[in-house]
């Protein structure tokens, strides 16, 4: 088994980075049993969840990390991981602080998200 820390970092990195450039490509994240809560809205399936990311309202994000942790969960390799960072919006100077949980299911030695949630943090 990978060391959950190590696959929590390079999860994030990946998620992130494909976030950031083209939305469309985290369709192999997910599966039909995946689901996403954004915002208190929840979507089921890969196709639901990549449509509501494709069609969030700016073209441009950059996301920064500020806090990565993981944990195992269950015998079989899997891991949560919580993120919070900050968002930067197509010309926006102000940065938007967010937290995100991911639920990485070993599948095969193959990880997808089998629960994303994700929440903005107001001030």
């Amino acid at each position: 088994m990978a060391d959950f820390n190590t696959l929590a970092t390079q999860f994030t990195q990946f998620y992130y980075e494909t976030f950031d450039t083209d939305r469309s490509q985290l369709s192999t994240l997910y599966r039909d049993e995946s689901m996403l809560s954004f915002e208190g809205a929840q979507l089921l399936g890969a196709k639901n969840i990549v449509e509501k990311l494709v069609s969030l309202p700016f073209q441009r994000v950059q996301h920064r990390i500020s806090t990565l942790d993981a944990q195992p969960s269950g015998a079989n390799g899997s891991v949560v991981v919580m993120v919070t960072g900050e968002l930067l919006l197509d010309e926006e100077q102000i940065a938007q602080r967010y937290s995100q949980v991911f639920h990485l299911v070993n599948n095969a030695g193959n990880y997808f998200v089998l629960n994303d949630l994700f929440r903005l943090n107001y001030g």
